[in-house]
């Protein structure tokens, strides 16, 4: 069985080689006797947050579509991604090499309907099959409860939306987004009678129970809330900014401008051409 792309798909595989290696050995030197004392001095838990930050850089130069910030942020991820590669190679705990094959192996095994050359399925058909091999070949068993394996560290947004796919998966869920929209409108008229009570406690978990209604509503619309807002802040820091110079070329203090000039530039801004 031939696991590979055609020759004619790949790039030059000996130039990729060189590139790689020359990564890693930076990497290792970096790490080693007269390396930086800052790369020395990281491990995998004081590293994790530079993970997350350049992983949210990459998305955002693909929002952007801007294709030489995308090619700078891939290249910090497997920085990342090989020193923290390397670090586990130096405790003996795993190598690079077997990073590559156990990835290799699983997408081999997960994929049976494109290395086994079984007939091709639907999308929904490969993940029903791919959550199969992980129970019945991988030995993966379900967890006691559907919920276990969600990371505690995950921020609010994203959690929410981890636990309601979880529990999507044995059919807990609206069936379509117009499901949503009453219960929205629910959560609304209770955060509204939390507000009158002037009852803190409640109006807190009342907000609450709205943002994760909207988190359901985004994923029913095949929307990753997370991405969603990052795109909002992202929106309203770029016009924020071109209202603060509109304000200084007005030579008004941005603090003395007031709400109603203020957003009256915010709509002029809003409803120009981007």
């Amino acid at each position: 069985m031939n696991n590979t792309s055609p020759e004619h798909d790949l790039p030059n595989i000996q130039d990729l080689k060189e590139s790689f290696i020359k990564l890693y050995k930076i990497i290792s030197h970096l790490r080693g006797p007269g390396g930086c004392s800052w790369d020395r001095e990281q491990s995998p838990y004081t590293i994790r947050k530079n993970l997350l930050e350049e992983t949210y850089e990459c998305i955002n130069a693909i929002e952007q579509d801007n294709q030489q910030n995308f090619k700078e942020e891939l290249g910090d991820l497997y920085m990342i991604l090989t020193m923290l590669s390397r670090m586990s190679e130096e405790r003996n705990t795993f190598t690079l090499k077997q990073v590559f094959d156990d990835i290799c192996t699983k997408l081999i095994r997960r994929h049976p309907h494109v290395f086994a050359k079984k007939k091709n399925k639907k999308v929904k058909d490969i993940i029903e099959h791919w959550d199969y091999i992980k129970e019945h070949i991988e030995g993966k068993k379900p967890e006691k409860t559907i919920l276990q394996g969600i990371n505690k560290n995950l921020p609010p947004l994203e959690k929410a939306y981890q636990i309601q796919k979880k529990v999507s998966k044995v059919g807990f869920d609206w069936k379509t987004p117009n499901k949503v929209w009453k219960k929205i409108n629910e959560e609304i008229s209770e955060i509204k009678t939390a507000y009158k009570k002037k009852d803190d406690n409640e109006l807190e978990m009342e907000i609450g129970d709205l943002l994760f209604t909207i988190v359901n509503l985004a994923r029913l619309m095949n929307i990753n809330p997370g991405l969603a807002l990052q795109r909002a802040n992202h929106k309203f820091i770029k016009r924020f900014k071109k209202v603060e110079a509109r304000v200084k070329a007005m030579n008004i203090n941005l603090k003395e401008a007031g709400l109603s000039l203020l957003d009256s530039i915010w709509n002029s801004i809003k409803h120009s051409p981007p």
